[in-house]
């Protein structure tokens, strides 16, 4: 009996600006062929610069990464706050990238905060004014109970995905893969019930 192919995963996410972030993605891509998913070929920013112009090296990256997302079945997005109280911004580009395909589209963070938690924590301070929450340099703060900006909670959830939250010290935040591994229990008993509703149609 033939078997049918493994879905292929995006891994977005900004560890390969990390420290052994080859060695991370590879826990990963390891992590994705036990829950029965296929990574897609390597992330185009391990590539080797040689002597390319900086500018087209990075375009050229930006191009083979959108085609390994076009490759891709599904996407699993790090949204851990990368260099500030955000996710990576250049994740969240390719989580919307992917949710525009109309494929799966599941997130994790590291961070269990809400961003207004974490915004508040940012500039030390907040105030309620006309039941807005507001920093000192009174812009408001998004205050929906959400780990991140609404469109991009709300562009999982909605469509019936899953954003993940875990609690981790700030020496494995980048690290554990808890969030990670839940995540991909998720997406597994939901794309697998997915399958054999549509085969039964």
């Amino acid at each position: 009996m033939e078997t049918e192919p493994m879905l292929k995963v995006y891994l977005a996410g900004p560890e390969v600006f990390l420290p052994g972030g080859r060695e991370l993605i590879d826990r990963k891509r390891e992590a994705l062929a036990e829950f029965g998913f296929a990574p897609t070929r390597r992330h185009a920013d391990f590539m080797e610069r040689d002597e390319k112009d900086p500018r087209a090296f990075g375009e050229e990256i930006s191009r083979l990464n959108e085609e390994l997302m076009d490759d891709a079945d599904l996407c699993i997005a790090n949204l851990t706050p990368f260099r500030g109280i955000s996710a990576d911004v250049g994740t969240v580009f390719e989580l919307g990238y992917m949710i525009a395909q109309g494929k799966p589209a599941y997130g994790f963070t590291n961070d269990p905060r809400d961003y207004s938690v974490r915004a508040t924590d940012y500039f030390g301070s907040a105030t309620i004014e006309s039941g807005r929450l507001v920093s000192p340099d009174g812009e408001m703060i998004e205050q929906h109970g959400m780990a991140d900006n609404l469109m991009i909670d709300g562009g999982i959830s909605h469509r019936g995905w899953s954003l993940q939250r875990a609690q981790t010290t700030p020496e494995t935040m980048w690290t554990d893969l808890s969030a990670f591994r839940r995540v991909l229990t998720i997406a597994r008993d939901q794309l697998h019930n997915r399958e054999h509703h549509d085969d039964a149609q």
